[in-house]
């Protein structure tokens, strides 16, 4: 079995990776992916304490997948706003996104 510091810090890592790509990339798309690896960093946490601290209770799977259910939503949705972006102009800069204001 491996320890619980080893996934948290793999946890950490992946969240770190996210929050730096979402911070520092200006493509949309990129943007989206690096959310995604931050809330895929939250689903291992919730994996991870379920299964040590309460090897018999689902309650952090239930909550994985409520993660992933939300995180779908917000794809699906922040492609369709990228998608009316790149329609618009040729370049899906999010420092251009005050074009969408009509």
């Amino acid at each position: 079995m491996i320890p619980l510091g080893y996934i948290l810090g793999f946890s950490a890592l992946l969240f770190g990776l996210g929050l730096y790509g979402a911070l520092t990339r200006r493509n949309a798309i990129r943007m989206v992916m690096s959310i995604e690896l931050m809330l895929n960093a939250v689903n291992v946490n919730f994996l991870a304490f379920s299964r040590y601290l309460n090897p018999g209770d689902p309650r952090g799977s239930i909550w994985a997948i409520f993660v992933m259910t939300v995180a779908a939503a917000e794809v699906a949705l922040g492609l369709a706003i990228i998608l009316m972006l790149s329609r618009r102009q040729d370049d899906i800069d999010v420092d251009k996104v005050h074009s969408l204001q009509g």
